[in-house]
């Protein structure tokens, strides 16, 4: 692969310490409540949320342009889970993406996001490794 681009991001004390995201501001990362912790600060599966969320709905977007379709006024919505992994030690993620497409319908907007789904990073690098669920709302 030839790198795009690349960001940084440097953190010290795991869940419960500061990330320093080059180019951006620092910030305090915490557990949330549900895990035993504060809650008073971001925490991994959140930060993941919002970085899929953004990923695919530019693909989506991307994917809509080539094929002259409306997706402009869509919202993508990630629900980023964590549990133990029932298939070995330690912990897994899960994703549920909500994905609204108010100016196409069911079938369409299926078909968009569909594609969008085969075209981003964040799908790709979690294909086979978590499950990724997909609720589409079209007009």
């Amino acid at each position: 692969m030839k790198a795009m681009y690349t960001a940084k991001a440097s953190v010290s004390g795991g869940r419960q310490g500061t990330a320093d995201v080059e180019g951006a501001q620092s910030f305090d990362l915490a557990m949330p409540k549900e895990m035993g912790g504060t809650g008073e600060g971001m925490n991994p599966e959140q930060l993941f949320a919002a970085g899929y969320a953004a990923c695919f709905q530019s693909a989506m977007m991307h994917v809509a342009m080539s094929q002259k379709l409306k997706a402009d006024d869509s919202t993508v919505e990630a629900h980023v889970s964590i549990g133990e992994n029932d298939a070995g030690p330690g912990f897994k993620l899960a994703v549920k993406m909500a994905v609204t497409l108010p100016s196409l319908d069911q079938s369409a907007a299926q078909e968009l996001v569909d594609t969008a789904h085969a075209v981003c990073p964040y799908s790709n690098a979690t294909r086979g490794n978590i499950d990724v669920d997909f609720a589409v709302a079209g007009k």
